[in-house]
């Protein structure tokens, strides 16, 4: 595509003279002959370069130079004087053109001129394109990026460079010494590194508390910015916010610790089971749990060893078992006293063989699987009575891992308590610092027939009721909540379980029942704590 040049002159000749050596050259040429037909040519089409006279009649070219400059429009502009002067040529590079040319005009000067403003055009027009390029990919960068000169002066910055620290556009032409705190003296030793060195820093950590008050973990990087002749110009910072990997990691490193099982006992039997695979060789690999009592036999079946096509109803294509998906790893089966005798007997298969058969295939396929398994039944008393195979029993009894009911660890409780409400905290951005020693000493009384999980509730239930910094008795499930008249001892703060449980005796009478209802706990259970305590029932020995 050609060139679109106008030229603008009042002399009805130059016009002419111009169109044609220009046209000759297959540019396309419009003309004008006055300020307001130039005026309106240039509000209507894009030029790629235009010819003004100085003089327009009575007006001046240079106003209307002024005027395209003031409308954003950047064509190069070559000025045509027929008396050159110092002050004027001043004025028109002022305002923006490109070059100027005298009048009488010859054609091979006229042509130069014209080549040589395109050639500059072209050149602008690609460094806007490529500067438009590199801010869209800039902004489009979820990584916060800085560009610094020699001089560690701040010559760009992307959003979300601002973002993550909070700053302002105004941070261009900046030096590194005046951001803020928190990052200055980081950004500075890195960006000063590469300098020094020319060599590129990847990954430098840092921790800052951002303008949000929040602990941050930022990833620094740098690399040098060159120049045409391969001379540095500069380094390029990026930052990348790592704190949610940061957090993430943590947590699971925190789960994959024995030290996360709560408490002297622990606080379940899956947590137990992460524990081991976890800390084992084959922690790269797959955990994989099952509950073997909450499935059915045959679909307990077709879940631990996989089903081929076909083999049942609702079988519409292969599928892999459990076994076969915790290949490498660890397979954890809870419930195990729950599987039917045929289940047994698969199962000490695999244990004796390492290998699995699909239902509805015939061939066997090997798995390398560390079984951990649990139960709440006596599994030798099944054993004796011919419920359970002797010799599936004594596989699994490799290692044995009591996790006694919470009710038998209470000295466990607190622990528990702390834990979730620290979870708590965290998962519903609250800042509750602690239970009364009221809700303690209740929860310690406390049977907890649902074990660990009830109590997780119960501190779920308090952290949903509880709009304070400490959760009280009121914040508690009904089956929790004991009557304030309950608690009477005058000194309540230091009472333990035998004299809170005296106290509910003295106060119901040692009616056994009215004290079980006071501490809201069953009556079985206060007969047992009374043998555990060795607390005497003086309404018998009287």
């Amino acid at each position: 595509m050609s060139s679109h040049i106008l030229v603008i002159d009042d002399e009805e000749s130059l016009r002419y003279t111009m169109d044609s050596f220009l046209s000759d050259e297959g540019f396309d040429v419009s003309t004008a002959a006055s300020f307001s037909e130039a005026e309106k040519l240039i509000q209507e089409n894009l030029f790629d370069l235009v010819f003004l006279d100085i003089q327009l009649g009575r007006q001046s070219g240079l106003e209307l130079l002024k005027m395209m400059r003031e409308r954003d429009i950047h064509c190069p502009v070559v000025m045509i004087t027929g008396a050159p002067d110092v002050s004027t040529a001043a004025e028109a590079v002022r305002l923006g053109a490109f070059d100027y040319i005298p009048k009488p005009i010859r054609q091979e000067t006229l042509l130069r001129v014209a080549r040589m403003a395109l050639k500059h055009r072209s050149i602008v027009t690609q460094r806007e394109e490529y500067r438009a390029h590199l801010e869209a990919i800039f902004g489009s960068v979820r990584d916060g990026i800085l560009l610094v000169d020699q001089q560690q002066r701040i010559l760009q910055a992307n959003q979300s460079l601002l973002n993550l620290f909070g700053l302002t556009v105004a941070i261009v032409g900046m030096s590194l010494d005046q951001l803020p705190l928190n990052i200055r003296a980081s950004f500075a030793e890195v960006v000063g590194k590469t300098m020094a060195t020319n060599q590129p820093i990847v990954s430098r950590r840092l921790e800052v508390t951002n303008h949000l008050q929040r602990s941050c973990i930022f990833s620094l990087s740098t690399s040098l910015c060159l120049g045409e002749t391969g001379n540095p110009l500069g380094v390029v910072l990026s930052v990348h916010d790592e704190t949610r990997l940061e957090t993430l990691e943590k947590s699971l490193k925190k789960r994959q610790k024995f030290e996360h099982i709560v408490g002297q006992s622990g606080t379940g039997k899956e947590l137990v089971a992460e524990a081991l695979h976890y800390r084992s060789d084959r922690r790269d690999k797959a955990l994989v749990k099952v509950n073997c009592a909450a499935l059915p036999e045959n679909l307990l079946e077709s879940e631990l060893f996989g089903h081929h096509k076909g083999s049942f109803t609702g079988a519409l294509k292969d599928k892999a078992g459990r076994f076969e998906q915790a290949d490498g790893g660890t397979i954890f089966l809870d419930e195990i006293g729950d599987i039917s005798p045929a289940l047994q007997v698969r199962l000490l298969r695999v244990l004796q063989n390492k290998e699995i058969e699909k239902v509805g295939g015939t061939g066997t396929t090997r798995v390398d699987v560390r079984i951990v398994a649990a139960t709440n039944q006596d599994l030798l008393k099944k054993v004796r009575a011919l419920e359970f195979r002797e010799d599936l029993y004594y596989r699994l009894r490799v290692v044995q891992i009591p996790v006694p009911p919470l009710r038998a660890r209470r000295e466990d409780i607190p622990l528990l308590i702390e834990h979730f409400v620290a979870m708590y905290n965290q998962r519903f951005k609250r800042s509750i610092s602690k239970v009364s020693d009221t809700v303690v000493r209740q929860m310690t009384l406390y049977d907890w027939p649902g074990n660990i999980r009830e109590l997780q509730h119960a501190i779920e239930h308090a952290f949903v009721l509880c709009r304070e910094t400490l959760v009280d008795i009121r914040h508690l499930p009904p089956e929790l909540q004991v009557p304030e008249s309950s608690m009477s001892c005058d000194d309540p703060e230091s009472q333990d379980e035998a004299s809170l449980i005296i106290a509910a005796l003295e106060k119901s009478g040692w009616n056994k029942s009215r004290a079980a209802r006071l501490l809201n706990i069953s009556r079985r259970t206060i007969y047992r704590k009374m043998e555990e305590l060795g607390i005497e029932d003086t309404e018998e020995s009287s």
